[in-house]
């Protein structure tokens, strides 16, 4: 018969005993995907898959793969930990909720309320009034005026959009600060930001990792998008901490008891005059505004008044901090003074020689701001200093508005070094010290003999017919030098 034949020849079975089969030469195949699918899954599982793509369910801003994902990575931890049955998946958070509090994790960790200072300023009508106790012209934030000028308080109802929990903290509203976002602070921010997250993540790797759920355990931040925490605390004082997790209502000062705690504050100022206890106050203060989404005119009064308090201080750092919320605020047109804090600004650029955000500033003013007698001083000192007009700039220094005098402070020493300079250059052999006193804005000779004393030029002074004189000529090269260092750029924290 053919070998290609209709059947296929067997040997015949010579014992009842069930044959060993051969053993197989190729290695079977994997098992189908209609295999796995017919694994017998819980019902609570498939209930929970199903609410996870319904479309109520649906979050715009995670995308269905990423969600996906997640469903996945959830139902195969607890497969392999064999939780299955034992894990409430009726009350398990949905794999879109869990990547909510996953994104929100990094913001309540790295949340950094700036958590400031002066008091409310004099009337418009008052801001030239000089000090009666002292020969010098700074305002202090005690002397201001401490009501809202009469203005009617805006309702506390009306508040920015509750969507964004921390944008005063990262706004950037100028060129430089965008700037400096895409340069090495920003970088050093986000590394920071990944090492907290990091560790966060290795503390709790997962829902379904290491043990079964627990719903008693469970512990989900609110999603920023719910809207503002409500505060119910009635305390006026309380102590600043830093927000390492979502905010406790029971912690948090409602509006109508935080606009008591800064009357409290204005009084406590006034009658003790100690910084380190109002600072930590106002940040306390600001946090809770913060948290709670209030950006009303009183909010505009809490940052201006903090910013002047710790102008008068020389807390540059707490000032920025308060100046850069402002800047925000008032973009808002939410009252205040921001033809005040605009005069501020351009004496700050002046201090630390940034001419970049001084272009900036100047492009921005507004005819109705130049007029305004505040930001017109402020842009008089820095024409004079650009001209070398030494006379001009110690005049308008001794008659300076609001507190400007404090900023001018911080580098009016410099600039007279650089006048004194100049007056060696120009006037040799020597010079009578009551023509320093008069030139470089002191209060009397003591004074203007003081200040050359103190740069160590004291062997420059010389007693001459009745009158002490200034060798300049000899002394030409020290101030230079003195000089010099003067100007060297320093970094100061909270740069705005």
């Amino acid at each position: 018969m053919s070998s290609h034949g209709a059947f296929t020849s067997v040997s015949a079975r010579r014992t009842f005993a069930r044959p060993t089969p051969a053993p197989s030469t190729t290695p079977s195949p994997p098992p189908s995907a209609a295999e796995k699918a017919k694994r017998d899954w819980p019902e609570s599982v498939r209930h929970y898959v199903q609410r996870a793509f319904a479309t109520e369910n649906t979050i715009a801003s995670i995308p269905r793969q990423e969600m996906e994902i997640k469903l996945k990575k959830i139902i195969s931890n607890s497969a392999e930990n064999n939780t299955l049955g034992t894990i409430d998946w009726a009350k398990l958070p949905l794999p879109q909720q869990m990547i909510l509090e996953e994104r929100a994790r990094p913001a309540l960790l790295s949340a950094n309320p700036p958590w400031g200072n002066g008091l409310e300023p004099l009337s418009l009508q008052e801001t030239n009034v000089k000090s009666t106790d002292t020969l010098s012209k700074k305002r202090k934030s005690s002397e201001l005026d401490l009501s809202q000028n009469g203005q009617e308080k805006v309702p506390p109802w009306r508040i920015a959009n509750p969507r964004n929990v921390f944008e005063d903290r990262i706004t950037h509203p100028d060129k430089r600060q965008r700037n400096d976002v895409a340069g090495k602070g920003s970088s050093k921010s986000h590394h920071n930001l990944a090492n907290r997250k990091k560790r966060f993540e290795d503390g709790q790797p997962g829902y379904l990792s290491q043990q079964p759920f627990s719903p008693s355990k469970a512990s989900i931040p609110p999603d920023v998008d719910q809207g503002p925490v409500i505060g119910r605390s009635q305390d006026l004082e309380k102590r600043y901490f830093r927000l390492t997790s979502a905010p406790n209502p029971d912690t948090v000062r409602p509006l109508p008891v935080l606009e008591k705690t800064l009357e409290f504050l204005k009084r406590k100022w006034k009658k003790e005059n100690n910084y380190s206890y109002i600072c930590d106050q106002f940040k306390s203060l600001r946090q809770d505004l913060t948290v709670q989404h209030i950006k009303t005119e009183f909010t505009v009064s809490v940052y201006e008044i903090h910013a002047r308090i710790a102008l008068e201080k020389g807390d540059l750092g707490e000032y920025n901090q308060c100046q850069t919320q402002l800047r925000a605020l008032y973009s808002q047109h939410l009252g205040g003074h921001p033809e005040e804090f605009k005069a501020y600004r351009i004496l700050y650029f002046i201090h630390t020689s940034n001419r970049t955000d001084m272009n900036d500033v100047l492009a921005d003013l507004t005819p109705t701001e130049k007029r305004d007698p505040a930001v017109k001083h402020a842009l008089d000192a820095r024409s004079a200093l650009a001209l070398a007009n030494y006379h001009r700039f110690f005049q308008l220094y001794l008659d300076t508005p609001n507190m400007g005098a404090y900023l001018l402070d911080m580098f009016v020493a410099r600039e007279r070094l650089n006048a004194l300079s100049n007056i060696c250059i120009s006037y040799k052999p020597d010079v009578r010290l009551r023509f320093f006193t008069e030139e470089l804005g002191f209060e009397s000779d003591d004074e203007s003999a003081r200040f050359i004393c103190d740069q160590g030029g004291q062997s420059f002074l010389e007693e001459r017919d009745g009158e002490v004189r200034l060798l300049t000529g000899k002394a030409l090269r020290f101030f230079e030098t003195a000089r010099n260092a003067a100007f060297k750029k320093v970094d100061i924290k909270g740069q705005i």
